[in-house]
């Protein structure tokens, strides 16, 4: 090894080595915000199935809550024949950097189904 070249090794890995740490940290953030928003879809879909079945608003809103990440919002609404709910929760991390996640799922009402078509 030439005698200019030492040390340039360690000033490089100086360099690198934050940028892996910023680039595991991103990951690892972006793999928290996927599990979160698959809770979110479970939830609404949890939530939409127990609506369909005619069973109370606030039951339904607690089976989507139970399944939705800390802190989520959850709506469940009657439109026409269907039930419609919808989950809102930030995503993980400080603040949950500014993203909102949502997800929403529908369910056929089941004291509509079975009866004759118009």
């Amino acid at each position: 090894m030439r005698r200019s070249d030492r040390g340039s090794v360690t000033a490089e890995a100086a360099v690198a080595l934050p940028a892996l740490v910023l680039f595991t940290a991103v990951l690892l953030w972006g793999l928290a915000a996927a599990a979160a928003q698959i809770r979110c879809v479970d939830a609404a879909r949890a939530g939409a199935r127990a609506a369909a079945r005619s069973e109370p608003v606030a039951d339904a809103e607690a089976v989507a809550r139970a399944a939705a990440p800390p802190g989520a919002t959850v709506a469940v609404v009657r439109d026409g024949e269907l039930w419609r709910v919808t989950v809102r929760a930030a995503a993980p991390g400080p603040g949950g950097l500014g993203l909102t996640l949502r997800a929403g799922a529908a369910a056929l009402a089941e004291d509509t189904v079975g009866e004759p078509l118009p």
